[in-house]
This record gives structure tokens, C-alpha cells and sequence, in this order.
């Protein structure tokens, strides 16, 4: 009996110091994010909050979150209304939870970050589909609740930005809202 409380006090303190170890790392890599500039850079010419870089990651990882809701022939023109929506919805957003958002991208942006906690170690446009999907997999099923938070928070914006559109309303049988008279 000792020998078994021994082994979960083992593993339970293994777990604690795992669990120790990788909340100062993701400190450690977030704030090396916010002190290479990421979080100040300005927003992109066009866009309220999104800058360059997170358009582009955001550009990438969306095509396979929609896989199967959006035709491929309409990705593109709806990829440009899906960015600018989740644009306004940031510009909606509380100071604090846009500042939360943004940091989601520093970390997704900056390569001392993107590299280990996502498993892209180039830049985003370079990624193949199957390296994005194993990254979106890999943090919706994390150990790590930051990283399932991360993977919760990139979803909900992408499918509210896209099911907000009335171009998405067809595709899941929705008429749209009724008409006021």
C-alpha cells in the first residue's frame, strides 16, 4: 500500500514540477514576445487592430478551420471579409481582452515562441496544411490549459467572424434574420 502512495505522490509532484516548468516558460516566451516589439506593433494600413503579421498567420490557419464549411473557390474573397470581421470584433473588445488577443498572436508571431509551443518552425505562409492542422490539434488536446485556451480563443473568433457573415448563412441553412416591418 505504502508503495502505491509513493508512486502517486511521485507522479503528482512530477506533475507539479512539469506543470511549474512550463507555466515560466509560456511567461518566459510571452514576455520575450512583448519585448521585441510584437504587442506595439501599429495596425496594418486598413485594419483597426489587426497588424501585418497576425493577418498573415490568420490567413494561413483559417483555410483549415473552415475546411468543409467554406467551398474552396470562395475561400479567398471569404478569408478577406472573415479578417476584417474578426478586425471589428477586436475593435469591440475590452481593452484588457484585446490586449489578451493580441498577445495569443505575439506568441503565434514571434519565432522564439511559434517554433516550440506550435511545432511551425518557419513562417506562416511556408507551413504546410497538415503542419497547421497538427498544431491546432496538439492544442486543443493539450495538457496545458493556456494552450486549449489559446486554441478556444482562435476558434471562437474565426467562427464568429465567419458565421456572422450572411455569405455562411446558406451554408448551415440559415434564412438570416427576419425582416422588421
Amino acid at each position: 500500500m505504502t508503495h502505491v502512495a509513493q508512486s502517486a505522490e511521485c507522479s503528482r509532484r512530477s506533475f507539479l514540477k512539469l506543470s511549474a516548468v512550463s507555466a515560466a516558460s509560456l511567461s518566459m516566451l510571452s514576455l520575450s514576445a512583448s519585448l521585441t516589439g510584437c504587442s506595439s506593433d501599429p495596425a496594418s494600413s486598413g485594419f483597426l487592430v489587426l497588424r501585418r503579421d497576425d493577418i498573415v498567420c490568420l490567413s494561413v490557419i483559417l483555410p483549415i478551420l473552415y475546411r468543409g464549411a467554406v467551398a474552396a473557390e470562395q475561400m479567398d474573397s471569404n478569408l478577406q471579409g472573415t479578417l476584417r470581421a474578426i478586425d471589428n470584433s477586436l475593435a469591440s473588445f475590452s481593452p484588457e481582452m484585446r490586449k489578451l488577443t493580441l498577445q495569443l498572436f505575439d506568441v503565434l508571431n514571434n519565432p522564439l515562441t511559434r517554433g516550440p509551443l506550435t511545432g511551425v518552425w518557419g513562417a506562416w505562409p511556408k507551413a504546410s496544411a497538415a503542419a497547421i492542422q497538427q498544431f491546432l490539434t496538439r492544442w486543443e488536446n493539450s495538457r496545458l490549459d493556456l494552450l486549449k485556451m489559446g486554441h478556444n480563443a482562435l476558434l471562437q473568433l474565426a467562427m464568429l467572424a465567419h458565421y456572422g457573415q450572411p455569405s455562411a448563412w446558406q451554408h448551415c441553412g440559415y434564412p438570416g434574420p427576419p425582416l422588421l416591418q
